[in-house]
């Protein structure tokens, strides 16, 4: 008998983890699907033609949320800490710099506190803005952002 309870204490156990709904750790992304779905139409401001987003209901839906994004630092300037750099979704050999990518594989971050530069998989958390004015910077800013540490994969 003591070994039947056993038993059934094991697959009661083993049956709840399944059945346990699984947190979102970041890998794969649910937000980076949605800020690809952007389209560009030619465009021209007084200082030139530019391709200017138009983004989906999806990537409206997320204009002024905070937001949680798993991947890659990309710094702007030299140097190996900063407040202010790109954040990928793609390694930086894949990235929207290098021809891969597009420039909907990108945010503009403006971190709370200055970081160092890591080329591991990181995890980053703010308010998203959605970009369609500004040619200069990229279409998707997080601002009052965190670093929230290793992505885990």
């Amino acid at each position: 008998m003591t070994k039947f309870i056993a038993a059934a204490f094991l697959a009661v156990i083993i049956t709840s983890g399944f059945s346990q709904k699984k947190e979102y750790n970041g890998l794969p992304s649910l937000v980076w699907p949605k800020l690809y779905d952007v389209k560009f139409v030619k465009a021209s401001d007084k200082l030139g033609d530019y391709e200017k987003p138009i983004f989906s209901e999806a990537a409206r839906s997320l204009n002024g949320k905070t937001i949680t994004l798993p991947g890659y630092i990309v710094p702007f300037e030299t140097g190996n800490r900063s407040k202010h750099f790109m954040f990928t979704s793609l390694p930086l050999n894949a990235c929207f710099f290098c021809g891969v990518g597009g420039p909907e594989t990108v945010v503009e971050v403006f971190l709370k506190d200055e970081i160092t530069y890591t080329d591991q998989p990181m995890e980053i958390k703010g308010v998203l803005r959605i970009n369609d004015k500004d040619p200069d910077k990229m279409i998707y800013l997080l601002e009052n952002a965190e670093l929230l540490g290793a992505a885990e994969l």
